[in-house]
C-alpha cells in the first residue's frame, strides 16, 4: 500500500511539473536608453589636383565626395573598429616579405556633415555622428512584434 501511495504521488508531481512548463509564458523584452550618448566626429581629406579629371570644377567635386567618403570611413573605423591581418615570410632569418591589411566593415546611420572646405590643394569634410541620433533611428526601424496565436501540443 505504501509503494501505491509513493508512485501515485510520483506519477502526480511529474503530470503538474509538466503543465507548468516554460513555454506557458511570452517574455517582451524592450530596449533600455542609455544614460549617456557619445558624439563622435571623424575628418576625411582628399587631394584636389590629383582628381583624374581635366576641369577644375570637376576635380573639386569629385575632391569633396572622396574627402566625405574617407570620413566616413574614419567613423566607421571608430564605431566598429578596425580588422589587422599581417603576414610576413622568412628565409635564412631575414624578413623576406610582409604585408599588412587593415580593413573595416560597418553601416553608418544618422551621422551629419559639419563643415565642408578647402585647404590649398585638398579637401577637407568634417562628420559627426550623435548616439543619441543613432538611438533614436534604431528604435523607430525596429519592428513591434506580438504574438498572434500560440498552439501547443
Amino acid at each position: 500500500m505504501k509503494l501505491i501511495n509513493i508512485a501515485l504521488a510520483l506519477v502526480v508531481a511529474v503530470t503538474v511539473s509538466a503543465c507548468t512548463s516554460i513555454y506557458d509564458k511570452h517574455v517582451q523584452w524592450q530596449p533600455v536608453k542609455p544614460e549617456v550618448f557619445p558624439v563622435v566626429t571623424a575628418v576625411g581629406y582628399a587631394p584636389i589636383s590629383l582628381q583624374k579629371s581635366e576641369h577644375e570644377t570637376q576635380r573639386m567635386l569629385m575632391a569633396i565626395k572622396a574627402s566625405k567618403l574617407a570620413a566616413y570611413a574614419e567613423l566607421a573605423e571608430q564605431v566598429y573598429g578596425q580588422q589587422v591581418a599581417s603576414n610576413m615570410t622568412m628565409g635564412d632569418l631575414l624578413i623576406e616579405n610582409h604585408q599588412l591589411k587593415a580593413s573595416v566593415h560597418g553601416v553608418i546611420r544618422g551621422a551629419k556633415v559639419i563643415k565642408s572646405y578647402p585647404v590649398g590643394d585638398t579637401y577637407a569634410t568634417e562628420l559627426s555622428i550623435d548616439f543619441k541620433d543613432v538611438y533614436d533611428i534604431y528604435i523607430a526601424s525596429t519592428r513591434k512584434q506580438e504574438i498572434k496565436d500560440v498552439t501547443y501540443y
